[in-house]
């Protein structure tokens, strides 16, 4: 049995209610709070920015797995971190100098991550894969909640854990009771879901993906 974790996406959550739906979450057993950070540039849609993020920090003492789809997020480092990321992922795709941009981040004590979209082939972070803490798995493109898992995002994850059997490995995007589990035995042990959980019972819904962990 892993030691799989949850993180709710809070992309899916009622914006007019964040704060609120954080504590809920927390309540119903979640491990993580998914935080996605769209520019509108990176992705085709715009959402959090540091100030949101620091508004509602304590609501509670999740981990907070802040995703920066930005171009540059070499320029927001320091803000993210200010406002109470205790981890950080940015796209492989998004900077010329990503392993740079890890450095950055771990020197500020938080953890560092490298995320790579649906086209991006694992090999793009081998040399990459030993100095992060995580690594994230884009199940679906990215920019929007609701959408179909891409089955090749198995076979992904299965060549990152063949990289390194140590690293987290984390899975964003179509994550279902149906679709966590061949995640689970091709090695990936965190898992972001958006509508699967805010769409019924919080708590129903988390339980029902922790007890795919077999």
């Amino acid at each position: 049995m892993r030691n799989i974790k949850i993180a709710p996406s809070i992309l899916s959550a009622d914006f007019s209610r964040l704060g609120e739906e954080i504590v809920a979450i927390d309540k119903a057993g979640a491990d993580w709070v998914h935080i996605d950070v769209m520019d509108g540039i990176f992705v085709p849609n715009i959402t959090f920015g540091p100030a949101v993020i620091k508004s509602v920090r304590d609501k509670t003492k999740l981990v907070f797995d802040v995703h920066l789809m930005i171009t540059q997020p070499e320029r927001y480092i320091e803000e993210f971190v200010k406002a109470g990321a205790d981890m950080i992922t940015v796209h492989v795709e998004s900077t010329t100098h990503p392993h740079r941009v890890i450095q950055q981040i771990k020197s500020y004590g938080v953890k560092a991550g490298i995320v790579l979209n649906p086209g991006t082939p694992a090999e793009s972070i081998k040399y990459l894969i030993d100095d992060v803490d995580m690594a994230l798995v884009m199940s679906v493109n990215p920019g929007f909640g609701g959408q179909s898992f891409i089955e090749s995002a198995v076979r992904k994850i299965k060549e990152i854990r063949e990289m390194n059997p140590n690293v987290d490995i984390e899975v964003d995007g179509g994550i279902t009771d149906k679709t966590i589990g061949r995640c689970i035995e091709a090695g990936a042990n965190i898992f972001v879901a958006g509508s699967y959980v805010f769409k019924g019972d919080y708590a129903e819904r988390i339980a029902a993906l922790k007890k795919e962990d077999k």
